[in-house]
């Protein structure tokens, strides 16, 4: 069996060296670029599985690369950035990252993350039903069921639903989402996007004061995790 194979663009020695570690020991073939230009060069010759990128590299900006990156590259794309970024996090979200992490982070956040990131790979074979844990949303009928329960949706609801689970361990910022479902106009009302997000708790969640399903990214947007990460 193949491994699968995880290219690191990332200038920091010693981070390098423990992803490399803590990657090859849960079975994860490891690639290493320290400059942005070599990571693209690496990244065309032997297409990855996933990628880890810096935003902060020494020759080109990690935007730069994210961006380069998505002309071709329809993989995973983790984003590894400081804490202080956030308005470059979701900068990159925008422009097709998966995810984040924020450094310092956890050996085992990191590996979440990156299962989560490879299960939201879409595949090309039509699917009728979305199937999560204890919940299900068939695309043909456009309905959802709880626990095998119908859950009645408004269409908006329904649509907002869809998008969080098709991308499924990906966070989707509050400009991408309002944009895609409510239209261009709408893309600084992140009220209203919580007024959605609330009611589709409600009406989804076991808990909807302790969601499982629809995850709160602070300050960024919203996770979708259909196996309770």
């Amino acid at each position: 069996m193949n491994k699968t194979q995880v290219l690191i663009i990332e200038d920091e020695p010693a981070l390098r060296t423990m992803l490399e570690i803590t990657l090859q020991s849960n079975n994860y073939s490891v690639h290493q670029a320290k400059k942005g230009k070599d990571g693209l060069i690496m990244a065309e010759n032997h297409p990855p599985d996933l990628i880890l990128l810096d935003l902060g590299l020494p020759d080109i900006g990690g935007q730069q690369v994210l961006a380069e990156l998505r002309t071709w590259f329809t993989n995973p794309i983790i984003i590894i950035s400081v804490q202080k970024e956030e308005e470059e996090i979701i900068r990159a979200l925008d422009n097709g990252a998966n995810d984040y992490l924020s450094k310092p982070f956890r050996t085992g956040e990191l590996l979440a993350r990156i299962r989560a990131a490879l299960r939201s790979v879409i595949s090309e074979d039509y699917q009728p039903v979305l199937q999560f844990s204890g919940l299900s949303i068939n695309l043909e009928e456009r309905t959802v069921k709880r626990e095998e329960e119908l859950v009645k949706l408004t269409t908006t609801e329904y649509n907002l639903l869809l998008l969080l689970a098709k991308n499924e361990g990906k966070v989707l910022t509050h400009a991408f989402l309002l944009r895609t479902i409510w239209g261009p106009g709408f893309i600084n009302q992140a009220q209203y996007l919580r007024v959605f997000i609330a009611q589709l708790r409600k009406k989804i969640e076991p808990n909807p004061n302790d969601p499982t399903y629809i995850i709160t990214e602070s300050g960024v947007g919203y996770r979708f995790l259909g196996m309770f990460g």
